[in-house]
């Protein structure tokens, strides 16, 4: 393994989830509801934020690496699926919804994982369909952890309308990845 700033960033990102997830569990005597929400908004836009620094830096750096170009995207669906969890058990998030992203994540990463094996990984490279579900699906978590209006706005309508956007992003997604490995897959 290669140390170096951007695979750093990626491990502090994993670090982070149960960080993220233990605050959940703390008592309401411990530490409020507005807090627990703050702090645990806090925590997973941090983690957004060093998931593009870490890639930037990466390519600006010159510090690619075979281990973290496998690392990084399972930092990430490790912070999606426990910040899923933590909203489904909250009841801020459908499970259905959950299941359909966490799903589809575990899919293409062994579509991603089998093309590789057959010498095709650039026929299902992350696409800019990919990118925008990627956003919508942040955007929805960030709103749905922070729970309360912002600005006058209810977080919570707005988050569970881009979780549900980005749900049919992530089916759609899908699908484009599955008919760009068609070839391969007959």
């Amino acid at each position: 393994m290669q140390i170096n700033i951007p695979n750093l960033l990626t491990w502090m990102r994993i670090f982070l989830i149960p960080v993220f997830v233990a605050v959940f569990y703390l008592s309401d005597h411990t530490i409020s509801a507005h807090n627990k929400n703050l702090f645990a908004t806090s925590v997973f836009l941090l983690a957004a934020l060093t998931d593009w620094l870490d890639g930037y830096l990466a390519r600006r750096l010159n510090q690619t690496s075979a281990f973290g170009a496998f690392l990084d995207p399972v930092a990430d669906k490790l912070m999606v699926a426990a910040a899923l969890l933590i909203l489904v058990k909250l009841g801020r998030a459908d499970a259905l919804i959950a299941f359909i992203i966490i799903g589809r994540e575990i899919t293409i990463s062994a579509l991603r994982e089998w093309m590789a094996k057959v010498g095709a990984s650039k026929s299902i490279a992350v696409s800019m369909l990919g990118k925008i579900k990627t956003t919508f699906q942040m955007l929805a978590l960030l709103l749905l952890l922070y729970h309360e209006a912002l600005f006058g706005i209810d977080c919570q309508v707005v988050g569970e309308l881009l979780l549900y956007l980005a749900a049919l992003l992530t089916l759609w997604s899908m699908g484009y990845y599955l008919m760009r490995a068609m070839p391969q897959l007959k």
